[in-house]
């Protein structure tokens, strides 16, 4: 591939011309606001920046872009940095509508939407989205990566509620993807990862009716880890799919902003959203806390408004270093190797926290829906999240051993949505269903034979 061709005052007094967004460099002022991304870790270097006001202002970026031969690089939030842009990022903050159908229970949302606001307009028709735990995560970045949160068992991963997407594909055509029109596209943008087929500018998704719920934590001492696993692991073995639920190795910080109890201190945290009749969801959690009596119990009836207090993700930027993996099972082996390399033992934690997600459920009961997600099979998915010591993404070395340490338990395949930088890159292939990876890749080779969009995933050679 040819060098980038820098762009000339002329070209870009013509990209301003053609769109009603905003056009950086730079040597603009507002440049390092618009390339910040959430994972200070990932920081853009990019020629020029785009904020699109809509599709037509994405086609033009694109086609300005294949003009100059830069790589096109899209963000909306920065929660799923792959690669550093150092041509053209296209950054989608400004197209945020959300508009619901509450006689169709669907929504359709802007590239640059953010889950929270898509909840809270979707829970004033009593519906809810299949978005996940965080509300400052991007809805259409989360996903195109396949998207786990507090409806999954029940409802599905939520790739599997997308109806269709506008794309931008690389050419600069603006195309709609759904079952029925631009099929292949379609099937390969829920759950295929994204930065790699074109710009998504907005999707419809399915909604369902979501109102009231009962969830929460039961924490436990750092020294129960063991025990509460075991516990976990019978618990959920005939857990019905009403319940998605987790199991998570926590170490707070000590800061002000945490309540005393907690500050500073290690816990085991049982976590979950029961999205069935409240009365048996209390029933269900109460034979845990029956067998296993917590140490705090925040379980309780709550409006699925109020869902993000479920797990309380951080929401200003941080440096984030995050790895993850699927399971075989889980036992007290297990849980005795992450407690050992997650609570400290002396000096700083070596990881924020560490987390066993429930799934199965509508994760493999939906295997068969026009998707390319993959490992829908496994009943358990693990996730570690650490502050990043290192100016680069990717896992710490503490999260390595941590990894290490799992050993047999430790499954074949990864998820998109638990890895970053060049780690999520170089798993595309394991992420995806590997009966589906070559016909992506063939998708891709078409779509953008000039490897314009070089700093998503990549399904053509194991995401090198």
């Amino acid at each position: 591939m040819s060098d980038p061709i820098a762009p000339s005052p002329e070209s870009l007094h013509e990209l301003r011309r053609q769109i009603g967004g905003l056009v950086l460099t730079p040597d603009d002022a507002d440049y390092g606001t618009a390339i910040a991304s959430w994972n200070v870790v990932g920081i853009h270097r990019a020629a020029v920046v785009v904020i699109p006001e809509d599709a037509s202002d994405v086609a033009a970026a694109v086609r300005f872009a294949a003009d100059a031969n830069l790589g096109i690089g899209v963000q909306a939030t920065g929660h799923g940095f792959v690669l550093p842009v150092d041509g053209l990022l296209i950054v989608t903050t400004a197209m945020n509508g959300v508009t619901i159908d509450p006689d169709a229970r669907t929504a359709t949302i802007g590239a640059g939407s953010l889950a929270g606001p898509v909840l809270a307009a979707a829970q004033e028709h009593g519906l809810a989205p299949l978005l996940g735990a965080s509300p400052t995560v991007g809805a259409v970045g989360l996903t195109v990566g396949g998207g786990i949160g507090w409806l999954t068992r029940k409802y599905g991963p939520a790739c599997d509620a997308v109806r269709s997407f506008e794309v931008v594909t690389p050419d600069g055509e603006t195309v709609r993807a759904a079952a029925t029109e631009n099929d292949e596209l379609f099937r390969a943008l829920r759950g295929g990862g994204g930065g790699a087929l074109g710009v998504v500018t907005a999707m419809e998704i399915d909604l369902f009716p979501v109102t009231t719920v009962y969830a929460g934590n039961l924490l436990y001492p750092a020294s129960a880890a063991r025990e509460v696993t075991e516990r976990y692991a019978q618990w959920v073995a005939d857990a019905p799919d009403d319940l998605t639920s987790s199991l998570v190795f926590m170490n707070f910080p000590s800061l002000p902003e945490i309540p005393e109890p907690l500050r500073g201190q290690s816990f085991m945290f049982v976590r979950g959203c029961w999205s069935g009749a409240i009365a048996e969801g209390r029933r269900f959690v109460d034979a845990f806390r029956k067998a296993l009596p917590p140490a705090m119990d925040l379980w309780d009836e709550m409006s699925f408004a109020d869902s993000a207090t479920i797990s309380n993700d951080p929401a200003d930027p941080m440096p984030v270093a995050d790895c993850g993996c699927f399971l075989t099972g889980v036992d007290g082996k297990l849980a005795a190797a992450i407690a050992a390399h997650t609570f400290p033992s002396g000096g700083p934690p070596p990881v924020v926290f560490s987390e066993i997600r429930h799934l199965g459920g509508a994760v493999s009961g939906n295997a068969n829906r026009d998707s390319v997600m993959g490992n829908r099979d496994h009943q358990f998915l693990f996730t570690s999240i650490a502050v990043a010591t290192e100016p680069a993404l990717g896992e710490t070395a503490a999260q390595g051993r941590l990894l290490e340490a799992i050993g047999s338990h430790r499954a074949t395949g990864t998820f998109f949505n638990f890895g970053s930088g060049q780690g999520r890159r170089s798993t595309t292939r394991t992420s995806t269903d590997p009966v589906q990876q070559d016909s992506l890749a063939a998708l891709q080779g078409r779509l953008d034979p000039r490897n314009l969009m070089r700093y998503g995933v990549d399904h053509r050679a194991n995401g090198g």
